[in-house]
């Protein structure tokens, strides 16, 4: 039994049956025994919850690494799944390397990045992945993938969906122009005036420490929920009733996006207890555990959520954490 309350950030007290952690790609094969059994590939555990004790084994890959070259017109990075994302960040503004500066302080390892394709502040990850390599657990081999096969989209890729528990994610590769351009129209962010890409991180980390539990304190996994995008026919007949709902403009015309927490704090559930899980009462979009929490209490409030956002602007929010039960992914 490995217990697993340290190794995911909303620290629920559970285990799982067994524990691998992988300091090398070589070690991968190690894990061809799990063909016939239940196992989850952890990283650093900010996105997942477990919501009880996990009836099979946790693989953690731990590859590390930094290997810088160049181009004409672009630093190529190929980054250890391991890494921290945040670190990695730091380091490219170190080392003079600007565009990453939007995705500052979000937690979890580099290897997560592409899976839950991570954005905030108006930058997304995907605009910036070359390739991602990985390891295919059926044909037990090295592969890779471009950044056009990765199916990005809102917080997901194929390797939510079609290669979701197939593979192994190794390394990330990522493509960054050496000519930088701001992205300065999102949120607090418009602020500033002719920001540096010094000056937009530093904001980016002052608001999310500023509007973010730090879940070194209290357990939290982020946020909970997705932003929900909606048709722009819904929205102009959801302003009727709610004049004051804000949205975010998308390529797609005929679509917006609908700040999750807007809607969850327009219904009341800031500071919302059931048990040892709340409603943060900075940030609706995350909820936390003061450490006597349960899984059933968790599933209990963000469902509650969940059912009055539907009943009254007839949207469904979808979690952006993912949870885990006994058996594997549970679904809301």
């Amino acid at each position: 039994m490995q217990s697993l309350t340290s190794l995911h950030s909303f620290g629920l007290s559970c285990t799982a049956q067994a524990f691998i952690r992988m300091n090398q790609p070589t070690d991968l094969h190690s894990s061809l025994n799990l063909k016939s059994s239940a196992f989850y590939i952890l990283g650093e555990g900010s996105n997942t919850v477990f919501l009880e004790d996990y009836q099979g084994t946790v693989i953690r890959p731990a590859f590390m690494g930094v290997d810088l070259k160049h181009t004409d017109t672009h630093y190529l990075l190929k980054v250890g799944a391991g890494e921290n994302w945040h670190q990695l960040v730091l380091w490219c503004m170190q080392n003079q390397i600007y565009g990453l500066e939007n995705l500052a302080l979000i937690p979890g390892s580099v290897g997560a990045a592409p899976i839950q394709n991570i954005g905030a502040y108006g930058v997304e990850i995907e605009q910036f992945i070359h390739q991602v390599d990985f390891y295919d657990l059926n044909k037990q081999c090295h592969k890779s993938l471009r950044r056009q096969s990765c199916e990005f989209a809102y917080r997901d890729s194929v390797f939510k969906n079609d290669l979701a528990d197939k593979v192994v994610i190794t390394s990330v590769t990522f493509a960054i122009p050496k000519i930088w351009q701001a992205v300065e129209h999102y949120g607090e962010l418009r602020e500033l005036s002719e920001p540096s890409a010094m000056d937009i991180f530093n904001k980016v980390i002052e608001v999310r420490q500023s509007k973010l539990p730090d879940p070194k304190k209290i357990g939290n996994a982020g946020s909970f929920f997705k932003n929900p995008i909606i048709s722009l026919e819904q929205f102009h007949l959801l302003q009727k009733t709610w004049p004051s709902m804000p949205s975010y403009a998308l390529d797609n015309i005929a679509k917006v996006k609908v700040p999750a927490a807007w809607l969850i704090d327009t219904l009341g559930f800031k500071g919302k207890k059931i048990g040892g899980i709340a409603c943060h009462p900075n940030q609706p979009l995350v909820l936390t555990n003061d450490g006597s929490g349960t899984g059933e209490e968790l599933l209990a409030l963000a469902r509650s959520i969940q059912s009055a956002v539907s009943k009254e602007f007839s949207i469904e929010l979808e979690n952006e954490v993912r949870l885990i039960g006994k058996n594997g992914p549970v679904v809301l």
